[in-house]
């Protein structure tokens, strides 16, 4: 890309090329997308990313397979479960680990807390670039009762560290159980509320539906994942169609769009999707904890000083943000050959060039919302 874009030029008519971000409340991270408008109508919005690089890829082939577990927190800060989850689903695919049921279970509970967590923060944020404050901070406080139950589970609230490769950490304190569905009953009614609150509001649906229509083949052939592919209208969810841990054993709900209050794929579609996410990601919860095997958390005899035999392998998981997916090849050694990550945000970036064509400058904030991107799982 031409540095000369990158500076703000006047055609000598009403065409700008305009930097948004990278320090922009709007762009989700330190992201910077170069805007080309005819006057208030985009003509394209360019992801110009790079900005947030901490060669966490790099990190994993330095370290030892253990030790690289806390840095993969940092990958997706807002939903810490998943990368954990994927990392070490990988190393157990490589090493033959059999993974307690038990740990499987406190692994989906973790993940679905973690998802519920996320999706607050994502659409409280949407709902905030919009013009709506309210809704963050109700968002927010459920979200801090969800941080509260993981941090009383493995002593963290943001960065968790908790999956292990063979299992999980902690086991669950005493107590935890009833807190945490005393809170799914109260989350539960929460979601009404705040359908009523911001999901119905009237003036909210006519600034998402029919805004930034990405349809099913669309999505499909950019790589889209997660709420952002079901949100055109795509039945395609690893947990239900590739179930991998505990998830075969738990009967839930895949929303799709289907065009709630306008055309199927518009920002309001991967909005609702995501509020219906966290119905089902509840009912996930509720129906580990009540199910939830004795025995061990931890696979017997996972060394400390791990040496995996030559191989590769590939793992995915289910993220709040679509599709994750590590990449590990070992070569004999204690630490990983090559370690690599594909994530839901990055494959996010690739449409917005094409989604963003013909829209108003004002809609530009609401279609990087509802991809709901966040900036380290772009650059790592």
């Amino acid at each position: 890309m031409e540095k000369l874009i990158l500076r703000r030029v006047d055609r000598n008519n009403e065409e700008m090329i305009l930097n948004f971000g990278p320090q922009h409340p709007s762009t989700h991270g330190v992201i910077n997308f170069i805007v080309e408008t005819d006057g208030e109508v985009l003509r394209k919005a360019v992801p110009d990313v790079g900005y947030l690089h901490r060669s966490i890829e790099k990190i994993g082939e330095v370290t030892g397979w253990h030790g690289f577990m806390p840095f993969t927190d940092r990958i997706d800060y807002v939903a810490a479960m998943f990368p954990n989850e994927g990392y070490a689903t990988a190393v157990e695919r490589l090493t033959g680990i059999e993974v307690p049921r038990r740990a499987q279970y406190l692994r989906a509970i973790s993940c679905e807390l973690c998802r519920i967590a996320s999706h607050l923060v994502s659409l409280g944020t949407m709902a905030m670039d919009i013009g709506a404050f309210t809704p963050m901070l109700h968002g927010i406080r459920e979200r801090e009762t969800i941080n509260d139950l993981i941090e009383a589970l493995c002593g963290a609230r943001l960065t968790y560290n908790y999956h292990r490769i063979g299992g999980v950490a902690f086991d669950l304190p005493e107590g935890w159980k009833e807190k945490t569905i005393a809170f799914l009953d109260h989350f539960d009614r929460f979601l009404v509320e705040f359908d009523r609150l911001i999901s119905f509001n009237e003036i909210y649906i006519r600034r998402l539906a029919n805004v930034a229509i990405i349809t099913g083949k669309d999505a499909t052939e950019y790589g889209l994942s997660g709420p952002n592919l079901r949100g055109s209208g795509v039945d395609w969810d690893l947990r239900r169609d590739l179930p991998y841990g505990a998830y075969e054993d738990f009967e839930f709900a895949v929303p799709v769009g289907v065009g709630f209050k306008g055309t199927v794929g518009d920002c309001y579609d991967r909005y609702y999707c995501r509020c219906l996410e966290m119905g089902e990601s509840s009912k996930i919860v509720r129906q580990a904890l009540l199910q939830l095997p004795e025995g061990e958390i931890m696979a017997p005899k996972v060394s400390r000083n791990l040496k995996v035999e030559a191989g590769e392998t590939l793992s995915r998981v289910e993220s709040a943000r679509g599709e994750m997916a590590f990449y590990v090849v070992a070569d004999g050694t204690n630490k990983a050959y090559r370690v690599r990550t594909r994530t839901g945000s990055f494959t996010a970036m690739g449409i917005i060039e094409t989604a963003s064509r013909g829209l108003m400058i004002a809609d530009l904030v609401a279609l990087i919302a509802s991809l709901d991107v966040v900036a380290p799982e772009i650059d790592r």
